[in-house]
Parts: C-alpha cells; structure tokens; sequence
C-alpha cells in the first residue's frame, strides 16, 4: 500500500514542481519571497506528501531553500552564479555556430526564418511570446547540430536563467532589439559567414549578461504588475497568486 501510494504521488509531484517554477519564472514568485508546504497545499487542494517531493526537488535544483525559521524563500539572486550561466552559454552557442557554418549542407532553419525574419509590422508584441521564441531561437541553433549532448546542456543553461531573460522582455524596447539582432545573426549563419555571425552573437548574448547586475528588486516587482494586469480576464478578476 505504502508502495502504491508512493507512486501515484510521483506525477502530482511533478505538477507541483512545474507550478512553482512557473510562479517563479512568471514572477508571481519573487527572490526572497517566503511560503510553506502547507500554503502550497492548502492553494492545490493536495497533501503535504507531493508538495514536500516538489519542494525537495526545487531545492536541490537551486530554484528554492529552506527559510531560516521555517519554510521556504525563493532563493535570492546570486549574481557571479547567473555570469557564470551566460559564459556557459555563450561557449555552447559560439560552437553551434562554428559547426553550423562548416556543415555540408546549410542546416534547416526555416521555422526560425518564417519566426525572425519578418517586416516591423508582423513582429509580435506579446513579451512573455517573445521571451519564448527567443529561448526557442538559440535552443534552436544549438539542436541542428545534431549532439544531443550539447543541446542537452545548453536546454539546461537556458532553464536557468530563464528569470533573466524574461525581466529582459518586460522592457518593449528589446524587443525590437531581439527582432533586429536575431535576423542578422541568422542571415550570417544561413550566409556561412561565421566570422560576422559569432561576432554579433557575442555582443548579443554579453548585452544580456551585463544587464543581470542591473536587476533590482523594484524591477522584479515591476515585472510582475506587469504581467498581473496582462492576465486580467474579462471578469474584471487577477489570476490568485502563489
């Protein structure tokens, strides 16, 4: 029985660990902020046991640690661990597109060109979509290497410091930005030129980096104001907070 209950335990673990990382990654959950298991699962409507597994597992992934009393916070931000992020990254994306420039045959990126490679006026102004298709943007350059390995690390870098780059898109002017730079470096890659394009990629991704020590608090709560009045429906009411 105790072996049963263990098991159906485990898929409802997995939605309460993807839920948190979502408030965490939306916003609703901010650096510092604090919460316990019961405040977890008193709002799901589940038991302690699932939401424990979850938590468990947040922490050992470094999204959460245990309060200094009791509890949880989200773990506040450190910002040499979130550089050292951005080097990873831009190490894996450089040789993507070293490798991608040098194949026999020009890799298959037409879904990023139908994305990017679009006039103003077809740019999409949605920024948690934009946020999105940015990810999908150098996730996708890193996959049509074909190492697996490679996309495997560069996915988990990118789950990463996803907080990151979705602040970044709370700001409508980077998004054109995004826009602009995406099209050129896919334009010198679908070009074979991979001198230009390394260049422009490393600007684009060190732009980045060099706003993460610029983060504030004050920004994050602006973040989520933000995205709290984007998610009022038509009843006039907010999505509940975590």
């Amino acid at each position: 029985m105790a072996a049963r209950r263990k098991s159906a335990s485990v898929p409802l673990a997995e939605k309460v660990y993807e839920q948190i990382k979502r408030d965490i990654f939306d916003f609703r959950l901010l650096p510092g902020d604090r919460f316990s298991e019961s405040n977890v699962a008193a709002r799901l409507n589940i038991s302690r046991t699932p939401v424990r597994e979850a938590l468990h597992k947040l922490e050992k992934e470094g999204y959460i640690q245990v309060a200094p009393r009791s509890g949880w916070n989200v773990r506040p931000f450190d910002f040499d661990y979130f550089e050292n992020l951005y080097d990873v990254r831009l190490i894996l994306e450089l040789a993507a597109v070293e490798r991608l420039c040098s194949l026999a045959e020009p890799p298959d990126l037409r879904e990023l060109k139908e994305t990017w490679l679009v006039p103003p006026a077809r740019r999409l102004r949605d920024m948690k979509r934009v946020a999105e298709l940015d990810e999908r943007f150098h996730e996708t350059l890193v996959a049509a290497t074909g190492n697996p390995e490679m996309t495997r690390l560069h996915r988990d870098v990118t789950e990463r410091i996803r907080i990151i780059r979705r602040l970044d898109f709370t700001q409508p002017r980077r998004i054109d930005a995004t826009y602009d730079e995406h099209a050129q470096i896919l334009r010198h890659i679908l070009g074979r030129r991979r001198a230009q394009a390394e260049i422009l990629l490393r600007a684009h991704i060190e732009t980045s980096k060099n706003e993460v020590r610029k983060i504030t608090l004050h920004m994050l709560h602006q973040a989520r104001a933000a995205l709290a009045d984007r998610s009022v429906g038509g009843n006039g009411r907010r999505r509940p907070r975590t």
